[in-house]
């Protein structure tokens, strides 16, 4: 099988498809009050065009996807499009990025659909607080659906605090006890000038030094970094001294991991994102409703990622958002 190889050496090997733009929260830093999906059924990929997209992306040598949104389990059937995208050749990882509200109906089918491993967002443990940073979310039911996917044998399930000064930074202690209560793999992500809402996000920079001094003070001893523990997402891993307690930071401003990205995204609207910081992108819907070919489309994929810039350009200060979506990080 060919390697999907940018321009700087990078060995693409992961895609992350957006199955749509709804959402079922508004949370403050990723949309802005009253924002909406907007757009006609028909603009929208449908599920064959979306496992066509990714056949081709495998027989160019990626073998990792992951379903994210806005909320993916807003999609109706996706258990059904998880099927069809574990069926086909050199898919070898199947993944799932949530807020958890809907998980605890969904995660025994999309389990057997051979989604195992989850990602879930969650910014506190307190009900008004995660409320407000949600505009109106549940906890309970996060709760509930991080219960369901334990149930359903989800592993590893992955819990995504982005930590935010002035918002729940003072939470950082209690993340880290009911992760290691329930063995729940905790990622900690720096606040960055992504998502509709923008670079507003800075002002609750809070940045990865300091999440560490936390978790360094909450247990009392060192950290050292777990070496050989990056995997295919952007999170450096750190252990608490002797400790079986390891937590990931995901510092994509304060230290960025562009070196070894090796991803791409595909917007519920057919569009390749190359970048989170940058607005590059090319309509893979085009040429799947103007009737190109296999090859013809492979080729459209290698020039796209021919563009694939080499860095980012988030800083704690930056301006330089990818709008129209939601956007996730966490791997």
């Amino acid at each position: 099988m060919p390697n999907l190889v940018d321009t700087f050496g990078r060995c693409i090997d992961y895609l992350r498809i957006s199955v749509t733009d709804r959402c079922n929260y508004r949370c403050f830093y990723c949309r802005p009050a009253g924002a909406m999906a907007e757009g006609s059924h028909h603009e929208f990929l449908r599920h064959e065009e979306i496992v066509r997209l990714v056949r081709l992306f495998s027989e160019l040598g990626v073998s990792k996807v992951r379903l994210t949104g806005g909320e993916p389990l807003l999609r109706r059937n996706l258990a059904e499009l998880a099927t069809m995208i574990t069926g086909l050749p050199g898919i070898a990882d199947l993944s799932l990025s949530t807020n958890g509200h809907l998980l605890e109906r969904f995660a025994a089918p999309l389990q057997e659909a051979g989604i195992n491993r989850v990602n879930i967002s969650l910014d506190s443990l307190d009900q008004d607080n995660f409320s407000a940073i949600t505009r109106g979310g549940d906890l309970r039911h996060v709760l509930l659906g991080i219960e369901a996917a334990q149930a359903a044998a989800m592993t590893p399930i992955k819990i995504n605090m982005v930590v935010m000064k002035g918002v729940n930074e003072h939470e950082i202690d209690s993340m880290l006890d009911f992760a290691l209560e329930r063995g729940l793999e905790l990622r900690f992500i720096e606040t960055m000038p992504v998502g509709t809402a923008g670079a507003g996000n800075m002002v609750h920079y809070y940045p990865a030094a300091r999440i560490l001094e936390r978790i360094r003070v909450h247990y009392g001893s060192r950290l050292v970094p777990v070496q050989g523990q990056r995997g295919p997402g952007p999170a450096r891993y750190y252990q608490a001294g002797d400790s079986a307690v390891k937590v990931g930071v995901i510092s994509a401003v304060s230290r960025h991991f562009c070196e070894s990205c090796n991803r791409v995204r595909l917007t519920a609207r057919g569009d390749l994102v190359l970048c989170l910081g940058h607005e590059d992108r090319v309509s893979l819907r085009s040429a799947l409703r103007d009737g190109r070919s296999d090859d013809g489309i492979k080729q459209d994929i290698l020039a796209a990622i021919a563009r694939k810039p080499e860095h980012h350009d988030f800083s704690s200060g930056a301006d330089q958002p990818v709008t129209g979506q939601m956007v996730t990080l966490g791997g």
